[in-house]
């Protein structure tokens, strides 16, 4: 069968920019998902995908203008049924014949085999070519439905009867393989070769030749770059060449990779534009200004070689006029009265002193069940303190802890946070500098609610810390406590964001703490409740955490099982399981330490042993092995030397086979039954020290 290139293409009205890209990706893996599963495919075919505010296409070279055809089984029926006491086909097999188009067939061709419980019948046949039209329509509706459309819109069509429900109202359709039009339909539009350039700047209507000339006549004379990835890299490079002809950078490109996409969504022939604003703007703090640039206007604000703000900015125009001066100017006027509007919140926030707002935090709800703000804030201020006390500065930094827990919600009624969520923390932290709190207190207003997100920064300092997670834990402990746990992909309050913060802050700062303790303070207003599960909730997000690192499941569950209560600690202990996992001995020794499990579970455990009652020599040996090795196992353990402490553990291997190999743990006489217990019992809990390495057993 011929191959040809197939380009299909939905023209619509604007598309959603945050969702474009999924959209088109979506639509691109969809349809070539489709055409695959058919068999429209051949060997080296690849898909391009588009989208453009105003379309979503897919051009896929090597497809088939029908498929070939081969050479199938069909199920047809049990023996039993299909056939009758004389051997030929009953009723229902003629008709299951029918279906199948292979009416008249010599039952004796028929092939008998047991399936399941029953002899069942056969039938040796060849699948008909399908033409592209009826697999294209196929896998376009297939494509369509499967789109992630964050909301559907409900409209007619021209005939004021139909009614379709797609991401945006849907206005053409091109099909089309090699230079052919593939007789399809989708969402009440039939398919032809006329697309669509740029609403003000290209060619309105674009009649294609052939599928290959797609891209090419789109960009030339439509005006359009099609592809969502080369549009947004050209943004990108030409972002980057303006900042350099200014002297200036984009700031750290991270931060600026969501406005990007947003961008790239919004043009389909971009343009790159320098505007700029009135100097004194920038005595408003600077992030103030970056977020309504970015998120009102979708500038891309410059900043100097220190990385500071400047007063300029960058446009991403849809449009190229031969004199861009209006383009300029026109968001010049338009970013002023927004930064003017910061200033104003600023200046006004500045007038009333930080600890001054506390108390109309009472006026903010926190939860319905869990109170207002100012109550939580209480509470956080009882927890910081108390966890003040472990950390280094101590009782010393206790004052400053609850300082910053009392100040941390207080700038939620300021006008700025009220206009800009996000600066939550940042400009307490202004606030507060303007207000002379003590340096630690400044940063714990900010840094109390780091990390944001995965990847993100720590906080820096006891008082931070101590806030940041009191915070976290207090949000555990209180929506744990009134059955607010996530489910599924739902997780309205943050909670498993809020665990991996406590993991990160605990383990990568390397705290002293004991989680245990942690878990029980944040739960004490709560009556201590669901203590248990809110640890269960945090050792699962640590089982993800540690995988990420690259651990095996068997080594994770190793450390993790044991319900480690110093998070500090898990990296070298999982550091040492590997270790201990290429050793010759690891996998007799796991597999003992199963079996010891496995014994104990099943007979209990007992902790006095009696080497009176010892009755062959392989107990002995085993016992003087384990008191032999205790000592020195616990003093690296005490140091944190977990490897040495593990790896030492392959020295008595030999006297557990043996032990194994002669000796009957359930012995008739139960005194010396209970004492092989107990010997088991001490074998286990040396085994174990660092982990249970019964898990690395297969």
């Amino acid at each position: 069968m011929s191959a040809a290139t197939l380009l299909v293409e939905l023209f619509t009205e604007e598309l959603p920019p945050k969702a474009l890209g999924r959209l088109g990706e979506a639509f691109a893996a969809g349809l070539e998902a489709g055409l695959a599963k058919r068999g429209f495919l051949s060997d080296g075919s690849a898909r391009t995908g588009y989208a453009t505010p105003r379309r979503l296409a897919v051009s896929i070279t090597g497809v088939r203008a029908a498929t070939e055809p081969k050479a199938i089984e069909v199920k047809l029926m049990p023996v039993a049924v299909g056939l009758g006491p004389d051997g030929n086909p009953t009723p229902a097999l003629q008709k299951k014949l029918a279906a199948a188009g292979l009416e008249g067939i010599d039952p004796a061709r028929l092939k008998r085999r047991v399936d399941g419980k029953a002899e069942t019948l056969f039938a040796d046949t060849v699948s008909p070519s399908v033409p592209l039209a009826e697999g294209l329509q196929a896998a376009l509706d297939e494509a369509i439905a499967g789109l992630p459309i964050p909301k559907l819109m409900s409209y007619q069509l021209a005939d004021g009867v139909t009614t379709v429900l797609f991401v945006r109202p849907a206005h053409g359709l091109v099909a089309l393989h090699g230079a052919a039009v593939v007789g399809v339909k989708a969402l009440g539009l039939a398919a032809g070769r006329v697309t669509h350039g740029h609403r003000f700047q290209g060619a309105r209507d674009i009649e294609l030749a052939n599928a290959g000339e797609y891209a090419a006549r789109l960009e030339g004379e439509g005006g359009v770059v099609p592809g969502f990835a080369a549009r947004r890299a050209a943004i990108l490079e030409a972002l980057r060449a303006a900042a350099a002809r200014e002297g200036a950078t984009l700031g750290p490109e991270p931060d600026c990779e969501a406005l990007l996409d947003e961008v790239t969504a919004l043009v389909e022939m971009p343009t790159v534009y320098v505007g700029r604003f009135e100097r004194e703007f920038l005595d408003v703090p600077p992030e103030c200004l970056i977020l309504t640039m970015r998120q009102n206007q979708k500038y891309f604000p410059l900043f100097d070689a220190g990385g500071r703000l400047t007063e300029r900015f960058l446009v991403v125009s849809n449009l190229r006029p031969a004199d861009p001066s209006r383009i300029v100017q026109g968001n010049e006027r338009v970013v002023r009265p927004r930064l003017a509007d910061a200033r104003f919140f600023f200046e006004t926030d500045r007038r009333t002193k930080l600890a001054d707002r506390v108390p109309q935090l009472a006026s903010i709800v926190y939860h319905c069940t869990l109170g207002s703000q100012l109550e939580r804030v209480e509470r956080l201020r009882k927890l910081a303190t108390r966890i003040q006390m472990n950390l280094p500065r101590g009782a010393v930094g206790m004052p400053y802890a609850d300082r910053a827990a009392l100040l941390a919600k207080a700038d939620l009624v300021t006008l700025m946070v009220g206009e800009f969520p996000e600066l939550q923390g940042i400009m307490g932290k202004y606030y507060a500098a303007a207000d002379d709190e003590e340096p630690s207190v400044v940063r714990a207003i900010e840094q109390h609610y780091w990390p944001r997100f995965a990847g993100d920064q720590l906080p820096d300092g006891d008082v931070s810390i101590a806030v940041a997670l009191a915070d976290r834990l207090d949000a555990l402990a209180g929506l744990f406590s009134i059955g607010q746990v996530p489910t599924g992909d739902k997780d309205p309050f943050g909670l498993r964001r809020a665990a991996l913060g406590v993991i990160r802050i605990l383990a990568e700062r390397r705290l002293d703490l004991d989680f245990h303790g942690l878990v029980q303070l944040a739960a004490e207003p709560f009556h201590g409740k669901a203590a248990t599960e809110i640890e269960d909730f945090v050792y699962d997000r640590l089982r993800g955490y540690l995988r990420e690192m690259g651990f095996t499941a068997h080594q994770v569950e190793a450390v993790v099982s044991q319900r480690p209560a110093r998070l500090d600690e898990v990296r070298g202990r999982l550091d040492a399981v590997a270790a201990f996992a290429k050793l010759p001995e690891s996998e007799a020794l796991a597999a003992a330490n199963k079996r010891v499990k496995n014994i104990l579970d099943k007979s209990g455990r007992s902790e006095a042993v009696d080497p009176s009652l010892f009755a062959q020599e392989e107990e002995r040996r085993l016992h003087a092995a384990i008191a032999a090795m205790a000592p020195g196992v616990e003093e690296k353990v005490a140091s944190a030397q977990f490897e040495p402490a593990l790896v030492a553990l392959a020295g008595v291997r030999a006297d557990v086979d043996a032990f194994f190999d002669k000796v009957l743990v359930n012995a008739e006489d139960l005194a010396v039954r209970g004492n092989r217990l107990a010997l088991l019992t001490g074998l286990e809990r040396l085994l174990n020290r660092v982990a249970d390495i019964s898990r690395l057993a297969a």
